[in-house]
């Protein structure tokens, strides 16, 4: 059985514990500064220099502000095991990470998953630095339990973080909408929200497995004076596109920041 560490186990970390517990060969040590009741098989608090003197992997996704801190206090005791690190804190860089070691190089991996890890679908990016063949097999595979992982360079991890982890957001907001829409041409609340989730899971699905453009499945929906082309236009005329777009961008460059 493979223990995972997890130190920063907050939202992003209990829904990685979740999806990560759906293989039984895997355990969680969690470490966070005040610790819940969770109620997860295989899963336990700890210290955390017991997760990394008994974790095969450490998932390192502390909030940012607290980043200097905890290299400070415990720099020593990371290096004192050739294990990988993965890190899911936002603007961590590999050349950070050997910076508060003051090492030349260490096993490491950045990676950007959301929270849909707790019902397996996240989408993870992954950039490998320093980690030997078996290392980063076992990293994909841990991460393949919870979704879709890519590997990509890390210079698009804050890009990643964007599409990726806030496309979550961005992703409901427009949902929520859809389903306000829903309710103001007749539905109760909870018959558009299960519409329109499915609505959502069917579009993604038929990118997915059609491997087509949206613009692709879009014209097979929308006919010549039809009701669809008309709704398209009137969003596209108050600025939908342009808007999320912008929206993404401005979210790009305050990360950048």
């Amino acid at each position: 059985m493979k223990t995972i560490g997890i130190i920063g186990c907050g939202n992003l970390g209990l829904s990685l514990s979740k999806g990560f517990l759906v293989n039984p060969n895997f355990r969680i040590l969690a470490n966070r500064r005040n610790p819940i009741s969770v109620s997860l098989d295989r899963f336990e608090w700890a210290s955390v220099e017991d997760i990394i003197e008994k974790s095969d992997i450490v998932i390192l996704a502390l909030k940012p502000y607290a980043i200097d801190d905890f290299f400070a206090q415990n720099g020593q005791i990371i290096t004192s095991r050739n294990i990988p690190w993965v890190s899911v804190v936002s603007g961590l860089t590999y050349k950070k990470f050997l910076l508060f070691l003051s090492l030349a190089s260490f096993p490491f991996v950045r990676a950007m998953p959301n929270t849909a890890a707790e019902v397996s679908e996240s989408m993870t990016a992954l950039s490998f630095h320093d980690v030997n063949s078996d290392q980063k097999t076992d990293v994909q595979k841990l991460f393949k339990l919870i979704g879709n992982a890519l590997e990509i360079n890390e210079d698009l991890m804050e890009a990643a973080t964007i599409i990726g982890a806030c496309g979550i957001a961005y992703v409901l907001r427009f949902m929520r909408a859809m389903i306000q829409g829903g309710v103001e041409v007749g539905f109760d609340a909870k018959t558009a929200t299960e519409i329109v989730s499915q609505t959502v899971k069917g579009a993604a699905q038929l990118i997915i497995e059609n491997k087509t453009h949206p613009e692709e499945e879009i014209d097979k929906v929308t006919t010549p004076k039809g009701c669809t082309i008309v709704g398209l236009n009137t969003m596209e005329h108050s600025g939908f596109s342009s808007a999320l777009i912008k929206g993404i961008v401005e979210s790009y460059r305050k990360i950048e920041n």
